[in-house]
């Protein structure tokens, strides 16, 4: 898979295609927020993906929670909206909170998520990405200043 990511991000920047995304921040009271590792790239991330053609942003955003970490949720919603050219495309990224979520059966995606975990919000990992820190920042404080991914 990290072959595939490499060749991808070559492509990206000769094409600089527009794409679309989400990312979630899936908390829980208890447990903290839920981070995943992928098998293709280091450090820790917010769950999220591409969303398919003919799918909307929340329907995307069910899909990879459901195909990354096995799990539903009942209730979405929009944070914020962000743009990046970080990896050579112009991504559009939505964000969502997402609440009440539960395991489905047959769990995750072992193929792109190496590992993933609730963290305590005063107990996150030193490696998590810049970008997912900064959401984090934004999602605690109850602001969303940032239009730049």
């Amino acid at each position: 898979m990290a072959w595939y990511h490499a060749m991808a991000k070559w492509y990206w920047k000769v094409r600089k295609p527009l794409t679309l995304g989400v990312r979630l921040i899936v908390d829980d009271e208890q447990k903290g927020v839920l981070l995943i590792r992928h098998t293709y790239v280091s450090g820790w991330y917010l769950p999220g993906g591409g969303v398919e053609k003919g799918e909307t942003f929340w329907n995307a955003a069910r899909r990879e929670l459901r195909e990354e970490c096995g799990l539903t949720v009942t209730k979405l919603k929009l944070c914020h909206l962000y743009y990046s050219e970080r990896e050579g495309k112009r991504d559009h990224i939505a964000l969502f909170h997402a609440s009440a979520a539960r395991s489905e059966a047959g769990g995750a995606d072992g193929n792109e998520v190496r590992e993933m975990r609730y963290f305590l919000w005063d107990q996150l990992p030193a490696d998590m990405t810049p970008s997912t820190r900064k959401r984090l920042e934004e999602f605690r404080a109850g602001s969303f200043q940032e239009e730049r991914w």
